[in-house]
């Protein structure tokens, strides 16, 4: 008997050896891969952000020069979002602001506009969507460049009622077979345009930005 005891003993003790050991091995892979994972969101966010304002046109951090933003408003966000100001020797050039483009084929199309100091547009890019392949991922930068028609565009260039594509009669191309994505890319980018002009003053007004009170004004708060 005594030595079944100690068998069952020695059977539990090792098991709880070998659960300390896996759950510090779980924990600690978790967290590796957290880092992983962060790195290269920060990878991709920098990459995208540069492609919008170059690095030559800019001296600041642009991951670090943020302020949040709150949901809803023109720029249709689920959440609060960080938006970024690009500067060079500390004055403002552009904000990126990010934007949902509510009514694409599949959903939801993420993207950020990048916006200078005059009103007009830098770049767009997508930054997650569902759109059908073949079709309406064109709008990704690496599927095709129609996504850069909209470099140098503003509230008044196109007027704004070509704020549309040309099958609606405006002024942006639609994509081969697909209309109803090119529709909500084109709606979300203008509506970009409209969230910086009515906001233009507080969002370049200082490095510690505006935050809430910016999209208030948007909401019309």
């Amino acid at each position: 008997m005594d030595s079944i005891k100690q068998s069952i003993v020695r059977s539990a003790i090792g098991l709880a050896i070998f659960a300390v050991i896996t759950s510090g091995l779980i924990a600690a892979t978790q967290t590796l891969t957290k880092e992983t994972i962060e790195q290269q969101i920060k990878k991709a966010q920098s990459k995208a952000l540069l492609e919008i304002v170059p690095v030559e046109e800019h001296d600041n951090e642009l991951l670090e020069d943020t302020f949040e933003l709150n949901p809803g408003g023109l720029l249709n966000l689920p959440r609060e979002k960080s938006a970024y100001i690009a500067r060079k020797n500390q004055a403002p050039v552009a904000v990126i602001l990010p934007v949902i483009a509510e009514n694409g084929y599949s959903g939801p199309i993420s993207m950020i506009v990048g916006v200078d100091i005059s009103g007009n547009i830098k770049g767009v890019r997508v930054i997650n969507h569902k759109e059908t392949p073949g079709l309406g991922d064109k709008i990704e930068i690496k599927k095709s460049d129609w996504i850069t028609q909209f470099e140098g565009t503003s509230l008044t260039q196109p007027l704004p009622k070509q704020w549309k594509v040309k099958k609606d009669g405006g002024n942006f191309d639609q994509l081969t077979g697909a209309t109803i994505t090119p529709r909500a890319v084109v709606s979300g980018v203008n509506n970009a345009l409209m969230y910086y002009h009515k906001n233009k003053d507080r969002l370049l007004q200082t490095k510690s930005a505006p935050q809430a009170s910016a999209e208030g004004d948007a909401n019309g708060h």
